[in-house]
């Protein structure tokens, strides 16, 4: 995907109807894609694009959540772009590798949600930027899953118990999202 097309992306995102801290974080990621050619880079230290996949089941009841083995927390799927601009594929990806599942398939080919957060220092590696889009995906919560090495667990959620396990603003978000 032409950095354009994913630019084209992210407007069509940003003239939604957003909330106002969501508003500001697609602002953000849209102008870090517009002036950073390598913003699919890993290598880039200031941060980097990731693509995340929520899953949810057929009639959108539940979502598939890793507890993520670096941060010791419940999230959704996703990983860095590697210098892949079609962060759809990047998420469709990520989503797979992680769960095993075949059964994945995107709901829609648009933005679903966006999230910028500080990842800290860690070893050699400066805390940066990860500018995260994320994208619907539905899957069959009867498929049996695998658990890879970067993943404590993973568990299909009510989506009304997401809470319970991670509070942060961003998946609770998303949970309001999949039932509107």
């Amino acid at each position: 995907m032409p950095r354009a097309a994913l630019l084209s992306l992210l407007r069509a995102h940003a003239a939604r109807s957003l909330d106002a801290h969501e508003s500001e974080m697609t602002a953000a990621i849209l102008g870090f894609v517009e002036t950073e050619e390598r913003c699919a880079e890993r290598s880039l230290s200031a941060g980097h694009l990731t693509g995340s996949a929520w899953i949810v089941d057929l009639p959108r009841r539940k979502t598939l959540l890793t507890h993520h083995r670096k941060l010791d927390k419940w999230l959704q799927l996703g990983g860095h772009a590697d210098g892949e601009l079609d962060l759809l594929a990047v998420a469709l990806r990520e989503a797979r590798e992680e769960s095993g599942l075949a059964s994945v398939t995107p709901v829609m080919t648009e933005i679903f949600d966006v999230d910028r957060h500080l990842i800290g220092a860690r070893g050699n590696e400066p805390a940066h930027w990860h500018y995260d889009l994320r994208f619907l995906f539905e899957a069959d919560a009867d498929e049996p899953f695998v658990i890879t090495k970067e993943s404590k667990a993973l568990a299909w959620i009510e989506l009304d118990r997401v809470a319970s396990l991670n509070a942060e603003e961003s998946l609770l978000r998303m949970v309001r999202k999949s039932s509107e």
